[in-house]
């Protein structure tokens, strides 16, 4: 049976790229797509999910925005690292089709509530739809077949030092989510950061055509770190995220505690990670298999590629 996932996202470079993962892979049952304000604002993430959605031909997948700002703090973008409208260089053809007319946080209650213990809910942006939809219903934590994120870290950031992006966009709201009655797949940067979409990669993907040349290439090879003298390319953080849930067999991972900072003054944003904790409430990907990695994503594009 296929995975059904929920993906709650801010498109976004590598959003995209999870999206089109998402599509590619057979073993995926894409439910629905819910967006948030986080890479960019929410009238571009949403913008950019209803065009890849017709772009790509999944058009019957329902796509619903959210939240376009964090619970408590001013809004925080990563527009100079996703391109003003967040898609980088690319540029798809205007989308036909609406959203949903639900709000995300509705849609995200009613999908699980629809259809308990078979959505594996994956969260890749900012963690605000999630967070108010634990408020409204706090027992959709009990009710996911799993939930995976992209955001946070065990030893950096990159928003600021401590604070990876999507956590430090809406702290309160990771803090929420890490603490409620379910355990979080925390796939965070010392994880994704083993995946980078360097020179062999992206000559494979080459291969793969006009899906490679409009959407794919584009996409993985925007952002250039231009404080790394060691750049080996751009990382598909989003990516690695949605692997998790079909082939976890590609990770080793630890139980964890983690817990949000949100008062730090240097701090604010960190995920603090306690591997020791015998009260865990995570599970913490620590190393993948790269070469099984790409194997996988590759090959899954390819199924897109060949449809066009």
């Amino acid at each position: 049976m296929p995975y059904k996932i929920l993906l709650d996202c801010d498109p976004g470079l590598d959003d995209a790229l999870a999206i089109l993962l998402a599509h590619g892979d057979p073993d995926i049952d894409l439910v629905g797509i819910t967006t948030v304000g986080g890479n960019v604002g929410i009238e571009n993430t949403t913008k950019n999910a209803l065009e890849l959605r017709e772009y790509l031909g999944f058009e019957k997948i329902p796509v619903s925005a959210g939240a376009g700002s964090p619970l408590v703090r001013q809004t925080r973008n990563a527009s100079h690292v996703h391109g003003e409208g967040g898609m980088g260089t690319v540029s798809l053809p205007a989308a036909e089709l609406a959203t949903s007319g639900h709000h995300a946080v509705d849609f995200i209650i009613d999908t699980i509530r629809a259809q308990p213990s078979a959505i594996h809910l994956v969260a890749t942006g900012p963690m605000t739809n999630i967070a108010l939809a634990l408020e409204k219903d706090p027992a959709i934590a009990r009710l996911v077949a799993s939930f995976t994120i992209m955001g946070g870290s065990f030893t950096r950031g990159n928003a600021t030092p401590a604070a990876e992006f999507n956590i430090y966009a809406d702290p309160e709201a990771a803090k929420i989510v890490f603490d409620a009655d379910w355990n979080v797949v925390m796939v965070g940067l010392d994880l994704t950061l083993q995946a980078q979409a360097n020179g062999a990669v992206i000559e494979r993907l080459r291969s793969l055509g006009t899906l490679a040349e409009e959407l794919i290439i584009p996409l993985a090879t925007h952002w250039v770190n231009p404080h790394d003298d060691d750049w080996n390319g751009q990382a598909v953080h989003d990516v690695v995220a949605v692997a998790y849930v079909t082939r976890p067999d590609l990770f080793a991972s630890r139980p964890a505690r983690v817990e949000v900072e949100t008062r730090g003054e240097f701090t604010e944003g960190m995920t603090v990670v306690d591997f020791n904790s015998p009260n865990p409430n995570a599970t913490v990907p620590v190393t993948l298999d790269v070469n099984g990695f790409w194997a996988y994503v590759e090959t899954a594009y390819g199924r897109v590629a060949a449809t066009r």
